[in-house]
């Protein structure tokens, strides 16, 4: 069934499963195009040409044929049965992990990098927190012949090494950010300065559903194959629809993508796993970050607090706009666990199943074993975002303390 065929019987890429974003870029009050005026026409030209491509049958079929001949999608649906008795429910993993690169964002960067080249860009630019998007990046960027620069905090550089090394082997120039706490924040600023100045030729491959209008929108079209694939695997493997989608949220790209798959179904309790550190929505007021408006950490005089966590993937102060949206519309909800919950969940599932998670999914299984009296008796999907062969000799080091 691995061809472009199945792909799209199984999971017709939606265009509308949680709502295009108003005219200006706005889900309700949150998101829209706050950016300095030389990036404004910038944005603008993306915008412009996603509608575009993402309207042309051409674009999107090879979109898929790079999904499948290249990604290896449709990743499985996988029953953690073992777990899933000790918990007291039924738990399936929708399985990122088993993606080319190892995770999720290789599904947002082929569009993107492909959406590059349509529109007559030779290079990329980047930010990265673990190193999975970079990573991403820099792999499309070498398929497509293009070049690549990847921004990346100097704390994050150093926990994950093999992910820095990956990017250099690539062939992508890998730039510090040394301001701030050193982390994904930063990176994010750096790679859109470098982007005001490099906007000729350049692409600024966004990460997660954040920033600028059209990104929040556009990558969480490019992820919800995730979603519409989990529907289909779902209505297959259990003649119905999970009780519950949980996934782990920083920016939050591979929560969107699950998300859209099950927007439009009351039944399905929607569930984002926030680090304690970093709880934008728990614990953030609304402000215009990085050219959008959403929640963010913030202190008494509105200053952004610095996130704190032990996955540098989720090691962001605050969350997409359309999150925060959906968590003010109540249709999601997002709950924080801790980094000691985290990492007794990473090793609960290799130990159980044999699957060695990414901290970052590690979150969403650790609200899962946290509220295991209450989900008793029910089935729940988590997506499995990233696999974890970055972050085990940070907890290797961690354990051995």
């Amino acid at each position: 069934m691995n061809d472009v065929a199945s792909i799209g019987s199984m999971a017709t890429l939606t265009r509308h499963a949680m709502g295009d974003p108003d005219a200006d870029g706005f889900f309700g009050e949150f998101g829209g195009r706050y950016v300095p005026e030389p990036l404004m026409g910038a944005c603008q030209q993306v915008e412009d040409a996603f509608r575009e491509a993402w309207a042309s049958d051409e674009f999107r079929a090879e979109y898929l044929r790079l999904l499948v001949d290249y990604a290896g999608r449709p990743s499985p649906l996988t029953e953690c049965s073992n777990l899933g008795r000790d918990l007291g429910l039924r738990l399936l993993l929708k399985r990122e992990d088993l993606n080319h690169t190892g995770s999720h964002k290789i599904n947002n960067v082929l569009g993107q990098a492909l959406l590059a080249k349509r529109m007559g860009k030779t290079r990329l630019i980047a930010e990265t927190g673990a190193g999975q998007h970079g990573v991403a990046t820099a792999t499309a960027a070498a398929l497509l012949d293009m070049e690549c620069a990847v921004y990346m905090g100097e704390v994050d550089m150093q926990r994950q090494a093999l992910n820095v090394f990956r990017m250099k082997l690539l062939g992508a120039e890998v730039i510090p950010a040394l301001s701030g706490s050193r982390t994904l924040k930063d990176a994010v600023n750096e790679a859109m300065r470098a982007w005001v100045s490099e906007v000729e030729d350049t692409h600024y491959c966004l990460g997660s559903v954040m920033g600028p209008h059209p990104y929040p929108w556009m990558v969480r079209s490019f992820h919800e194959i995730i979603g519409t694939e989990a529907h289909a695997q779902c209505q297959r493997l259990l003649g119905g629809l999970p009780d519950l989608a949980v996934a782990c949220v920083g920016g939050g790209s591979n929560a969107a993508g699950l998300f859209a798959g099950f927007a439009n179904e009351p039944s399905v309790r929607l569930v984002g796993v926030e680090p304690a550190g970093g709880a934008a929505v728990g614990r953030g007021i609304p402000a215009v970050v990085h050219g959008m408006k959403a929640y963010f950490l913030q202190d008494e005089v509105g200053q952004i607090v610095e996130a704190e966590s032990i996955s540098a993937g989720l090691d962001y102060p605050g969350i997409g706009p359309e999150h925060s949206f959906l968590a003010d519309a109540g249709r999601a909800e997002y709950y924080p666990v801790t980094d000691d919950q985290v990492v007794e969940a990473f090793q609960l599932l290799a130990r159980r199943e044999g699957i060695i998670p990414a901290l970052e999914s590690a979150h969403a299984l650790a609200w899962v074993v946290q509220e295991k009296e209450q989900l008793a008796g029910k089935t729940v999907l988590i997506n499995l975002s990233g696999r974890g062969d970055k972050d085990v000799a940070q907890i290797q080091e961690r354990l051995e303390k």
